[in-house]
């Protein structure tokens, strides 16, 4: 596999796949298609790392090594020995495989992972780590992906694909957020509901239920042009056909491209002030912290900044944090709110029932619909 012919897949949260084409494509990187859970496109060694750097709303990417028919673990074994494990694994690396396999003969996923982490050993010497991977899901919650490769396998219809993982640690954990709320949001929707609605940083932008900050950080990021991955580590500077001078360079010019500081205000309210102090930790951490304005205020204490702006946030939903019948009045209010204080601004929600377009008394378009833990969400967009 020539690396100037990389085939790979930008892994995203169901639902979001337009926006993460839509960011590569920004990058100069053309998508080939989408599919439910990702975006495939073919990149270089340069895209490859710019995609891990840049993309804001992806989860990993991925880089196909094969694709063949088995229906055997002969079949299997011996086509697995094709596969160009040294392009991405060395001597002393660990590895471990991830593998679902649906309407396939070879239908056991752990004797799938044991036979692959068999060819890997004999044929690349490496010294394997916990080989087989129990998370069904992309999560990866206690941190195994660290200093492990991982590849993914997918068994369907008898077709065998085997991925490795350019990424390592999850694309939204960005290294900041230590602290967290009740029930935090994830950087990765964060970007997604900012992007959708077309938020670039140039306008106000106020979150009245913050939290942990994750908007009001993220929606910093964006405006300062800093690059999400700029400060964490990635799964490829171990491959050996690593450029360390590609990468390097790469760094330094996305450092160079960014702003000193946020275009227009960017306020984050919240009346929990536990939240707040999470949240300002969390700034900190992300280096964005003079660029907001983090209040301890309930959202009927919050006034606009001057101008016209974005107001995105993430209210309860009723599921995780308090009963949905407590959330009529919120919501009643809310409304009330925003026809009054800000009636000519955006609006980005992330909501999990139609009550809030019912009680609030507007008019909202869906911009996106995807799950997270097991709740259905979808973004509703005023603009």
């Amino acid at each position: 596999m020539p690396a100037s012919a990389y085939r790979c897949f930008a892994v995203t949260s169901p639902g979001i796949e337009a926006t993460t084409a839509s960011e590569l494509t920004a990058l100069g990187i053309l998508p080939i298609g989408t599919e439910p859970g990702g975006v495939e496109f073919e990149a270089g060694l340069e895209q490859l790392y710019t995609a891990n750097l840049e993309l804001r709303t992806a989860s990993r990417v991925l880089v196909r090594l094969a694709e063949f028919p088995a229906r055997a673990f002969y079949e299997l074994e011996r086509k697995a020995k094709r596969v160009p494990w040294d392009e991405i694994i060395g001597p002393g690396t660990p590895v471990r495989f991830r593998v679902t396999a649906k309407k396939s003969r070879l239908y056991h996923a752990d004797a799938i992972a044991q036979r692959l982490q068999a060819v890997v050993g004999a044929e690349g010497g490496t010294s394997l780590g916990s080989g087989i991977d129990p998370e069904a899901g992309e999560e990866d919650p206690d941190g195994r992906d660290s200093g492990v490769q991982l590849f993914v396998v997918r068994v369907l219809r008898d077709v065998v694909t085997i991925s490795a993982d350019s990424s390592g640690a999850l694309l939204h954990r960005r290294g900041y957020r230590q602290a967290g709320g009740k029930a935090p949001l994830r950087e990765s929707f964060a970007a997604a509901m900012l992007l959708a609605a077309g938020y670039d940083g140039s306008a106000p932008l106020v979150d009245p239920f913050c939290g942990s900050g994750t908007i009001p950080i993220e929606a910093a990021l964006l405006a300062r042009r800093i690059a999400p991955g700029i400060n964490r580590a990635f799964a490829f500077e171990q491959w050996p056909n690593s450029d360390a001078g590609l990468w390097s360079g790469l760094k330094a010019s996305a450092r160079q491209r960014a702003l000193s500081a946020a275009p227009a205000a960017i306020v984050g309210g919240d009346r929990d002030a536990g939240a707040i102090a999470a949240a300002e930790a969390n700034a900190e951490r992300a280096g964005v912290a003079r660029d907001i304005r983090f209040r301890t205020e309930a959202v009927s204490a919050l006034e606009p900044p001057a101008g016209k702006g974005l107001v995105a946030s993430n209210p309860p939903y009723g599921v995780r944090i308090g009963r949905a019948g407590d959330l009529r009045d919120l919501y009643a209010r809310l409304g009330a709110l925003l026809r009054e204080r800000w009636s000519d601004w955006s609006v980005a929600m992330l909501v999990a029932s139609p009550m809030p377009e019912r009680e609030m008394g507007l008019s909202f378009g869906q911009a996106w619909e995807s799950n997270t833990g097991g709740i259905a969400i979808r973004l509703l967009i005023r603009s």
